[in-house]
């Protein structure tokens, strides 16, 4: 069994460094699931923060599965395009190269503030060449084939980019979750409180932890035959458990495999079992959200898009409510169990109980970022609804849970900035 205990890692990212009055033009490219962001941020320092542009690249199914070097092109040609729409609001002083954050979201062995070499693909990837490698390295090289000037000088976890993004923004941030297409937690840690760490004690007196709990296991999950069977034909089996139940690459493919069990052994969608209900992944869970959300009478958009994607023509009524009904289960398991491990950061930190004997509230606000989050809102209000439940209504009135928008982004371009090449050492 792997407790959180063992999950967790220092990160060697100083978040003291962000000191709110970063200014210039740093780029950020947030790379961690079936899309990527860049972003192009002008820092303003303390009184005009900061403008940003950004635009999302879906990554081609094939380039998820393919070489290194073709996922890495590709990547590198599509910062160049977005490099090249650089506007009259965003200013690159003469005679400085330009400067990335990189943020990515899957296990490394992190060794500096801008490199670490990549443990293992999560999330659907599995790419040729990769693990073991220095992922800052094989960026840019594949920068300098492009042509494109740039240096990487920070790289960043999603979930430690969202924190240092989410304290810029509140000073009372404590905690950082991702809710997309997979998921993960950071928190800020007095050194105090972590053993295992046997290198220089920062200044500050605080650390932060990288949990990488989306690899959390146990048998207190309550993992259910399809979670078991689900695990067993993925690219990672054996791994990611508590991500596989909460995250989005895997919530819509929970509920194609219960809808496909229905549909063998109980005829719910007629006689004929759909073909394309046998395909793996065919059901994605923006899919589910959108069922998950149709409140027609008839479930009319329900039952469009089960034609669309499982090529149903006509389904009954007591079919389209039992998909619902799948969707809301699902949903709500995954809601629950992430707003456990929400808690479970709060009550480590002490954050979980209203202030006794006469001491003035403190202010507790989680940042959280992701797809799945932020647009599944069935999920995310149950999500809430579930850590205020968790810690009472003395508790909760202290906590806000607060959406990040691109907080990982903005996070990975403040970092930059803090750790510059041209920055004057003091």
């Amino acid at each position: 069994m792997t407790s959180l205990s063992k999950l967790q890692r220092s990160d060697p990212t100083n978040l003291t460094a962000v000191k709110r009055d970063e200014h210039g033009l740093f780029y950020a490219l947030d790379l961690g699931g079936t899309n990527f962001r860049v972003l192009r941020v002008q820092l303003g320092g303390k009184e005009k923060r900061a403008v940003q542009q950004y635009e999302e690249v879906p990554i081609p199914p094939h380039l998820m599965v393919g070489t290194s070097t073709e996922l890495f092109d590709f990547i590198a040609a599509e910062l160049e395009r977005f490099v090249e729409t650089e506007g009259d609001d965003f200013h690159l002083p003469e005679g400085r190269h330009r400067e990335l954050g990189f943020t990515f979201s899957f296990p490394v062995h992190q060794t500096s503030i801008s490199s670490g070499t990549l443990v293992k693909w999560t999330k659907g990837f599995c790419i040729n060449g990769t693990v073991g490698e220095d992922v800052v390295a094989e960026l840019s090289s594949a920068m300098e084939r492009q042509g494109l000037d740039m240096k990487v000088t920070a790289l960043v976890n999603d979930t430690v980019g969202t924190l240092a993004g989410g304290i810029y923004a509140d000073n009372d941030v404590v905690a950082a979750v991702i809710l997309g297409t997979g998921t993960n937690a950071a928190y800020v840690e007095h050194v105090d409180a972590i053993p295992k760490w046997k290198g220089p004690l920062p200044r500050s007196g605080n650390m932060v932890i990288n949990m990488e709990w989306g690899n959390f296991k146990s048998d207190k999950l309550p993992r259910s035959d399809y979670d078991i069977a689900l695990d067993f034909e993925s690219l990672n089996p054996g791994e990611q458990m508590y991500e596989k139940m909460i995250s989005g690459m895997y919530l819509g493919e929970v509920v194609r495999r219960i809808l496909l069990r229905l549909a063998h052994d109980a005829s719910l969608f007629g006689d004929v079992v759909p073909s394309k209900l046998e395909k793996l992944f065919v059901l994605r869970t923006p899919d589910m959200s959108a069922m998950h959300h149709d409140t027609s009478h008839d479930l009319k958009h329900l039952g469009a898009k089960l034609k669309d994607i499982l090529g149903v023509a006509d389904t009954s009524l007591e079919a389209r409510y039992i998909t619902l009904h799948v969707c809301d289960k699902v949903a709500e398991r995954g809601a629950r169990l992430a707003a456990a491990g929400i808690y479970g950061i709060l009550k480590k930190l002490g954050r979980d109980r209203a202030p006794s004997g006469g001491c003035p509230k403190q202010r507790t606000v989680v940042a959280i970022d992701g797809g799945l989050y932020e647009h599944y809102k069935k999920f995310s209000s149950r999500v809430e609804a579930t850590l205020a439940e968790l810690l009472g209504e003395a508790a909760a009135s202290s906590v806000v849970v607060k959406m990040a928008n691109d907080g990982s982004g903005i996070g990975a371009a403040l970092l930059a900035a803090s750790h510059s090449q041209y920055n004057v050492v003091e």
